[in-house]
């Protein structure tokens, strides 16, 4: 029999429209005559995916007996004997009751496949047992119910339902996904928006790498060779040198650039295995590409160029990095093209960077000015003239003839003229006067004699003297603007980058000394203010040259101990340098750089001059809102108790018994008002200064709420509790934690509207607990949140009646010095939620993560199968 076809609809989280989206296409399939029945489906009281039943064929659920228990599950027995085309299978990493035919029901999916029908299906990411640790980190909660990754890559397809996360928390608190009392605890832990977020990135990479593993196979079944540019695949050949870290890196920003770019490292190892390159490098270099999210990998090949080409089309990259040759010119002429190139002539359709490094070109140093040509050019051009004076003569010797003689000058004034191109005067002068010895002896009559009968001889002679004084002239000209031009390009470069260092802030010393070691060759660069180095760079680099040799080594260690040059930075500081004298002209631009290095400093004092004026400009704002509060708040409570003492002394005035009752309780109140506010503002004074006394321990919440709403005189009327008995306490200084409370719940029923209760409820969020106070009123407006746990703020900055403004900011004191957080929220359907978020004490109870805040398939806890104490079914 022709086995069925597996279509699943895999979802980020509960809520997404899986179900729907399933019975939507039942019925569009029951609508082109194929014949479709329900299986199994859960609506979770759901009326839009319930009302998507209606019309379709439902098949009557097992009953199954357990331990007195009746339990529904799908009736694997009644769908086989209906078989029909298509059968709609609700959640497929469900676990069966004990006494069905399968533990699990993709166990039955796969009987009904089989049997020759198909199946449509839904499931979580959170399901797939290769991620459940990876959700649990994410969500901190576990889960019990896994599928097999077999099973669901064997799925002829795979749909992902997408949606948006602030969709589906929006959707949620529409209350299109959960009761009602469920949705503020599910919005504060599983449904945070950053765990949604990253779950929809787990589900729609988890889609992409079976894309692409489909897309593989496909062109492999094919024989297709050229890349398919799906996505950004980077392959990174490291040589196991210290340009590798630059090339990662590199990399991994081409790979970023696009969604979902793959970076490879390659380094290709000979045949015989042996190491051509430092392990420790490769390790290092290893690590950092597994750090920056790619994949290692060794080639194995002797052609280095012909290996790496392969392995990246194998993977299908699209991009190729390399580093540029540290080989120098003259290897490079001699040894012929080397990988790079190489390699980009055969890459084909693949880009290929070539990616500069220090390795290759050394740290920035600025060309020194000084004789026309170096040395070494000098040193050429002679070698070309004892090496090309000979081979040329050798030459004309051979094909001499008696009117070859205007040839044989012309040939001896091209070498001339060749050498003074390289080599500059003296050389072109040696090259002039031994090709002239050379053409009389060997080429003019009489042979083999250094006379010189002819005067026209001895001019020509000259000529080629002058010709060689001449060029040789040109060439010295044009090398010395070579080089003043290569250092004003230099130089220009360099106080663009000073000039950029300022502008890039903090780091600008730093990067200004450094620059400034590079460009003159120094050992050791300091700047110092008042005897204290503010910064320092090439302390540690003699050890570092050992890298280089023990000359290089020797020279940093006697620059260090040399007598250090000292250049003022206007009245701030001092640069010191250690290392080779200076020129003038370096001189000169060492100046620029210190009036930059100055900017910097004067730059850098006025951000910590600013830095220290805001604490003071808030001290004082603080300052202005406590006179103020201190001149009205404070003024009518006093007022009233001072009223009311003087009518009790008054003897002028004749009271009866009610008079002075009601002036003792108006006394009364006022001086507890007044005992209220300066108590508050001690605690603002304390927590400003870092003096609040926390005394941490394990405490439950409902011995702090339950003592906070007997203080405000708040009833079942008033206020809704729902706090689980199994909560685990929490640590906290419960002194202070009543009274964060009360002053939440105050502003809760304050703002609630009339016969609207507020609402106290409590769960556990992987190790943290949260209660939440909330209420129906107004809420707050998303940009005036922060606002509002401002000392002395109200909202609206209107009423003047219900204290100094301090409840919140106080609240949020208390909690955030117990080491938790109080944030503010909007309450689903409108309103505010004050969330406070403290540390769990000890391990979660059972059943504490599962109602509310273990938003799993509702259908996995709908029929739970009975545990035993070690978690197996029973």
């Amino acid at each position: 029999m022709k086995r069925g076809h597996l279509r699943v609809l895999l979802g980020a989280a509960p809520g997404v429209g899986k179900t729907y989206s399933m019975l939507e296409e039942g019925r569009r399939l029951r609508g082109e005559g194929r014949d479709v029945i329900v299986a199994i489906v859960e609506t979770h009281g759901r009326a839009a995916t319930a009302r998507m039943v209606e019309g379709l064929e439902v098949v009557p659920r097992a009953v199954v007996q357990h331990r007195g228990i009746e339990l529904s599950e799908l009736d694997l027995t009644g769908v086989l004997a209906r078989h029909p085309d298509v059968a709609l299978v609700d959640e497929l990493a469900h676990t069966n009751a004990p006494g069905s035919a399968h533990t699990k029901r993709f166990q039955d999916v796969e009987t009904l496949l089989a049997a020759g029908i198909d199946v449509i299906s839904t499931v979580n990411i959170q399901h797939i047992e290769s991620l459940n640790d990876v959700v649990q980190q994410i969500t901190g909660v576990p889960q019990r119910e896994t599928l097999p990754d077999a099973v669901l890559r064997g799925a002829d397809q795979v749909e992902v339902i997408d949606l948006a996360p602030q969709a589906l928390r929006d959707r949620l608190a529409e209350g299109n996904v959960y009761p009602a009392a469920r949705i503020d605890a599910a919005l504060s832990n599983y449904f945070r928006l950053g765990n949604l977020t990253a779950l929809r990135e787990l589900a729609l990479l988890w889609l992409a790498d079976e894309v692409d593993t489909a897309l593989q196979s496909y062109r492999a079944e094919h024989g297709i060779q050229n890349k398919w540019e799906a996505r950004e695949r980077v392959v990174v050949a490291l040589t196991g040198g210290p340009e590798g870290e630059t090339l990662i890196r590199r990399g991994a920003r081409i790979a970023a650039r696009s969604a979902g770019g793959e970076l490879f490292a390659a380094h290709v190892i000979s045949q015989d295995g042996l190491a051509t390159s430092h392990p420790g490098a490769l390790a290092a270099q290893r690590a950092l590409v597994e750090e920056l999210g790619g994949s290692y990998h060794q080639v194995v090949g002797d052609d280095i160029p012909r290996s790496l080409v392969e392995f990246a089309r194998a993977s299908n990259a699209t991009q190729l990095v390399i580093g540029v040759s540290r080989r120098n010119r003259l290897t490079a002429a001699l040894s012929g093209p080397g990988i790079g190139s190489t390699i980009t002539r055969e890459s084909g359709d693949i880009d290929v960077h070539i990616v500069t490094h220090s390795a290759a070109g050394g740290a920035f140093a600025l060309p020194r000015l000084g004789g026309s040509l170096t040395l070494g050019r000098r040193l050429a051009g002679f070698a070309l003239a004892l090496a090309g004076g000979p081979l040329l003569t050798w030459l004309l010797v051979t094909f001499r003839s008696e009117e070859s003689i205007t040839s044989d000058v012309l040939s001896y004034q091209l070498l001339v003229v060749i050498v003074a191109l390289v080599g500059g005067a003296w050389p072109a002068v040696f090259a002039a006067v031994l090709s002239g010895l050379t053409l009389d002896y060997f080429l003019v009559q009489p042979l083999y004699t250094i006379t010189v009968a002819e005067p026209l001889h001895l001019f020509a002679l000259s000529l080629y003297l002058v010709n060689a004084i001449l060029v040789s002239y040109v060439v010295d000209q044009a090398a010395r603007r070579t080089r003043s031009a290569r250092r004003a390009a230099a130089e220009s470069e360099l106080l663009a980058t000073v000039a950029g260092s300022v502008l890039r802030g903090e780091d600008a010393l730093q990067a200004l000394v450094t620059r400034t070691r590079e460009a003159f060759g120094l050992s050791r660069v300091r700047l110092l203010s008042g005897g204290e180095v503010l910064v320092e760079a090439g302390a540690a680099d003699v050890s570092a040259a050992e890298v280089a040799g023990a000359a290089v080594k020797d020279a940093a260690v006697k620059d260090a101990t040399a007598q250090p040059t000292t250049v003022p930075v206007g009245t701030r500081a001092t640069l010191e340098l250690t290392g080779p004298d200076l020129a003038a002209s370096e001189r000169r631009l060492l100046t620029v750089i210190a009036s930059q290095i100055d900017a910097a400093l004067e730059h850098s004092a006025l951000a910590q001059t600013a830095s220290a004026i805001g604490p003071l400009a808030e001290a004082d704002r603080m300052r202005s809102a406590l006179l103020a509060a201190v001149g009205h708040d404070l003024r009518r409570p006093l007022a009233a108790a001072t009223t009311a003492i003087s009518g009790l002394r008054a003897t002028d005035i004749a009271l009866t018994d009610s008079d002075r009752t009601e002036l003792l309780a108006t006394a009364g109140e006022s001086l507890d008002t007044l005992a209220s506010l300066v108590t508050n503002l001690l605690d603002v004074s304390r927590l400003q200064a870092g003096a609040l006394a926390v005394a941490l321990g394990p405490v439950d919440l409902a011995d702090v709420v339950l003592p906070g709403l007997d203080e405000l005189g708040l009833g079942p009327d008033t206020v809704e509790l729902d706090l689980p008995a199994e909560l685990t306490p929490v640590l906290a200084d419960p002194g202070l934690l009543q009274r964060a409370v009360v002053n939440l719940l105050a502003n809760a029923i304050r703002f609630s509207p009339a016969g609207t209760p507020a609402r106290v409820a409590a769960s556990r969020f992987a190790d943290t607990v949260q209660l939440r106070i909330v209420d129906r009123g107004p809420g707050i407006p998303a940009d005036r949140r922060d606002d509002v746990f401002v000392p002395f703020q109200r909202l609206g900055d209107t009423d003047n009646s219900t204290g100094l403004g301090l409840g919140l900011a106080l609240s949020k004191g208390f909690v955030e010095g117990m080491g938790g957080t109080l944030e503010a929220d909007d309450t689903p359907g409108g309103g505010l939620t004050m969330v406070i978020s403290l540390p769990a004490v000890g391990p979660a109870a059972s059943g504490e993560r599962g109602e509310p805040a273990e938003p799993a398939e509702p259908a996995d806890q709908t029929h739970p199968a009975p545990r035993s104490s070690d978690g197996a079914p029973a």
